[in-house]
């Protein structure tokens, strides 16, 4: 058994934090939550938790009902984004201090605890550690230790809102490949929330998409970005240029191409098609292949392997593609040359 929200529904005043939220977290998952600021993500934590009340619906965790069950007692791994670490206790003793707080009846015995504590810093690889303070830490080392400390009263379930936002990108990602080697060791229910779309699809099992207060989708990562279910879906989760034009059968023709895109709709009339930048093909603005959208390049920006190439179209859009830095050498083009953008693929929606 894992986590079951059935019909959450929260709000603080007028505004509607959490609508009509129906959710299962099998146990042993790792998921995402993911949207944009305001959108419930960090209110369904802690409703998880039990540090918020629902206004209505029902929170089971591995078959209980928790409605009446107070955080403490829920047995669930809270970390948060600003470490909230003790400041004036060792990282041995911040650790073990979840452990020292429970009722005397089943509080570990002191060599219980000195065990356990050098257990979790042995695994979250800073047992070097342990009679260092908060404030001569890292960031990354001060997020481990949150971690081992969430760890330490044996949670079901581990909640993390948004546990690498404040590091830099280096760190973050050293991060998040950690958190998922040592989730496949541990196995715990776990849910996280995130902005990090690219941290999102590198490190969960399955993603929750959010918008205000409701679940706009769910599924494993690849689904969601391959076949996003609306128009939100798509433009939020990864990078997407957005096309404006019609769709006519199987077809869709943007606006400014003199030829049609194969697409999948069920529906016909304006549309906007989106398309990742890594479908787009360029081509010489003289090539005989001609039969894309006519733009010209604004700007070249060699990202390692590949090339972002940011390209304006006659009706004044903005498109970006992702080339590979070979092609791009072959290609030859350069700030203020024309060309032709060709999408390979593309998800149409109707047109709002």
């Amino acid at each position: 058994m894992g986590i079951t929200l059935r019909h959450l529904n929260k709000r603080y005043g007028q505004f509607s934090a959490l609508d009509d939220v129906s959710l299962d977290f099998p146990s042993g998952e790792l998921v995402a939550l993911v949207g944009p600021s305001g959108c419930g993500k960090t209110t369904l934590l802690r409703v998880i938790a039990g540090l918020e009340c629902a206004d209505a619906g029902q929170v089971v965790l591995h078959g209980q009902d928790v409605a009446s069950v107070g955080a403490r007692e829920r047995q669930v791994g809270f970390v948060f984004q600003h470490y909230a670490l003790f400041r004036h206790m060792t990282v041995f003793e911040n650790v073990a201090f979840g452990l020292r707080a429970r009722p005397r009846r089943t509080r570990p015995s002191e060599a219980a605890i000195r065990a356990k504590v050098g257990e979790l810093l042995g695994l979250v690889q800073l047992d070097w550690l342990a009679r260092s303070y908060p404030a001569e830490l890292s960031g990354g080392q001060r997020q481990r230790i949150a971690l081992a400390r969430a760890l330490a009263v044996e949670p079901r379930v581990l909640l993390l809102d948004e546990p690498f936002g404040a590091l830099d990108a280096k760190v973050r990602k050293e991060l998040r490949a950690w958190l998922r080697r040592l989730h496949d060791d541990l196995h715990i229910s776990t849910i996280f929330v995130t902005h990090d779309q690219e941290e999102a699809l590198d490190v969960a099992d399955r993603i929750v998409v959010m918008n205000r207060g409701r679940v706009e989708q769910s599924g494993s990562p690849q689904a969601v970005y391959d076949d996003p279910a609306n128009a939100f879906v798509c433009a939020f989760l990864g990078a997407a240029n957005r096309l404006p034009g019609t769709v006519t059968a199987d077809s869709f023709l943007a606006d400014g191409a003199s030829v049609p895109l194969s697409v999948a709709a069920d529906f016909a009339g304006p549309a906007l098609a989106y398309v990742r930048p890594h479908d787009v093909v360029l081509t010489p603005a003289n090539d005989s292949r001609q039969g894309g959208i006519s733009v010209h390049v604004r700007r070249v920006v060699p990202l390692g392997a590949t090339v972002r190439v940011e390209l304006a179209s006659r009706t004044g859009d903005v498109l970006e593609a992702q080339i590979e830095r070979d092609t791009w050498r072959a290609l030859s083009i350069e700030k203020g040359d024309a060309a032709f953008a060709i999408p390979r693929a593309a998800r149409v929606f109707p047109a709002r």
